[in-house]
């Protein structure tokens, strides 16, 4: 096969600097790299994260372990802090040409890309490509096989069916997020072997900290203010204490102890707030960007039995059977995927309500989620908070926007027992004002994913390849290289109520809604189903520009 010398690419050179670059130097295919062809890629919120952040993003800087620097530097589209990187992340590619050392990997072969090198960690994230490795808004890219593949043996190219489109490859990557968002397990027990902080503002039984120990686990080390366990250490006050902990036991109703308790969680880390029959004296300043980003996770009993807050932890972030969902922002793309995934999970008992403040969005979510209720035989409920107030208490609420109102909102709004899946990346370093009374009388549950894992991607794979689930279900418009920046400017200012799919070999096509389809490609559009992507639309698109 004849390569071009140069390629088409989006280039993030700078904090919020988007370029098209029409000459940008093709890489060679060293011996342990694979050159790949991007056939698809999605554009996503993710996207902005980085374009606004630059190189302050955590997944742009330098991978500090895992891989030495004389073998980093050798790959050509490693592109660490301040140089030029390409975004994409959700991309389906085919290869066309293998380096000599590279093993299980053959030209021809068609692959969707899981992103994230979680083995290669920087200071604070871990490597991914589309950030401080290059991502797929190009013609071509090159990935190196000591980089894709984990320590375990598993490479990071997931075979792709012929069969489907590349549309609905590309979008599995999104949809897998959506996915690990509910299929995470969380921690249930003492971190074994970790560090906990015990404070205490009210006497402790010392009864109903060794049944918290026998039930749940011991740590390995313990830190104590203002009561003496087992002879542990005891530290003057909070402030005095510079550690972070995996797991924090406090005992009081102290707002002021109680924020100042959130700031010693290490990441992962579980804070147990038992009441002691209190209750805080005003609102809490809580890290809720910390869930999401941190891995965070905060429980609590009105009582005086710790143990009652563990027990009250959900498995996972699943739905349950009868729940009562709300998605807050349901018409923006990844809302789509939330509402979409849960009618189609086969959960008996489901009432999806799909709250957005947009009619238009809600009305081309309806399309695409009324008839797939129907075919499930679950309920689904559009609505605009703006003119429509429920009155409904909510046993799963999942919040698309990166806003703290909303998480206090949700808690609220939540029934016993009710889990609040902050899904929207609010940022580590923002809290929210939140009535931690209500959340703990109630015995609520914050969860909050970033990313997803190979095995999300291969669990959403399956179900797109036996029919189960249709990911092009979200596309709303396509676009060549041409009309990507004008897409994440979309992305950007939510113009389009979906997914934006782009075909690099589309050259010269810019940003076009499907709604609009009809005017520009009308050829195109005509291989629609009830205005929905399908595979057939894709082959019309790719022969118009194939001539």
């Amino acid at each position: 096969m004849s390569l071009p010398k140069t390629q088409r690419a989006v280039q993030l050179v700078g904090p919020d600097e988007l370029k098209l670059n029409n000459e940008k130097a093709m890489h060679n295919c060293g011996p342990e790299q694979v050159l790949c062809k991007i056939e698809a890629v999605g554009l996503c919120f993710s996207d902005l994260k980085l374009l606004k952040q630059f190189t302050q993003h955590g997944r742009k800087s330098s991978v500090i372990k895992g891989m030495e620097k004389s073998v980093l530097d050798q790959i050509p589209s490693y592109v660490p802090n301040e140089i030029p990187t390409v975004p994409g992340h959700e991309a389906v590619v085919r290869v066309v040409e293998v380096g000599s050392n590279v093993k299980g990997i053959k030209a021809g072969a068609r692959f969707l890309v899981q992103t994230d090198y979680r083995w290669l960690p920087t200071e604070n994230s871990n490597a991914a490509f589309g950030y401080n490795f290059e991502g797929a808004l190009q013609e071509y890219v090159v990935m190196d096989q000591r980089v894709i593949t984990s320590p375990t043996g598993q490479s990071m190219l997931i075979p792709a069916s012929e069969k489907l489109s590349a549309s609905a490859i590309a979008l599995i990557e999104p949809w897998a997020c959506v996915e690990d968002a509910y299929a995470a397990v969380n921690r249930t027990t003492i971190k074994a072997n970790g560090k906990m902080l015990i404070a205490a503002d009210k006497a402790v039984g010392q009864e109903a900290i060794a049944n918290l120990f026998a039930k749940f686990g011991r740590p390995g080390h313990i830190t104590s203010i203002g009561v003496v366990i087992d002879g542990a250490k005891t530290a003057a006050d909070i402030d005095a204490v510079n550690e972070t902990y995996d797991d924090i036991l406090y005992f009081g109703s102290s707002a002021q102890t109680a924020e100042k308790l959130f700031a010693k969680l290490a990441p992962g880390g579980l804070i147990n707030i038992v009441l002691c029959d209190g209750q805080f004296e005003h609102e809490l300043t809580t890290p809720v960007g910390k869930v999401h980003y941190g891995g965070i996770r905060i429980i609590g009993t009105a009582g005086n039995n710790p143990c009652e807050s563990m027990l009250a932890i959900p498995k996972s972030g699943e739905i349950r059977k009868g729940d009562k969902i709300n998605v807050v922002g349901a018409g923006g793309p990844m809302g789509v995927m939330h509402v979409i995934r849960n009618l189609c999970s086969g959960v008996q008992g489901i009432t999806v309500y799909a709250g957005d403040l947009d009619d238009n969005r809600l009305a081309a979510l309806t399309t695409a989620a009324g008839p797939i209720a129907k075919q499930n035989a679950a309920n689904y409920v559009p609505y605009n908070p703006k003119t429509t107030k429920l009155e409904e208490k909510f046993d799963y609420i999942s919040i698309m926007a990166p806003v703290p109102a909303l998480v206090a909102g949700a808690v609220k709004t939540a029934a016993r027992n009710g889990i609040i899946n902050i899904f929207a990346g609010i940022p580590a370093t923002v809290s929210g004002q939140i009535d931690m009374n209500a959340y703990i009388n109630n015995q609520l549950f914050f969860i909050g994913t970033s990313g997803s894992v190979i095995d999300d991607m291969i669990c959403v794979l399956g179900k797109v390849e036996s029919g189960r689930l249709d990911t092009n279900l979200s596309v709303a418009a396509i676009s060549g290289l041409e009309g990507a920046v004008q897409g994440i400017r979309a992305v950007e200012k939510a113009l389009i109520p979906g997914k934006i799919i782009v075909y690099p070999q589309c050259k010269g096509l810019g940003l076009v809604e499907l709604g609009k389809l009809s005017e520009k490609l009308p050829q195109v559009a005509a291989k629609l189903k009830n205005g929905m992507w399908t595979t057939d639309a894709e082959t019309a698109l790719l022969e118009s520009f194939a001539k």
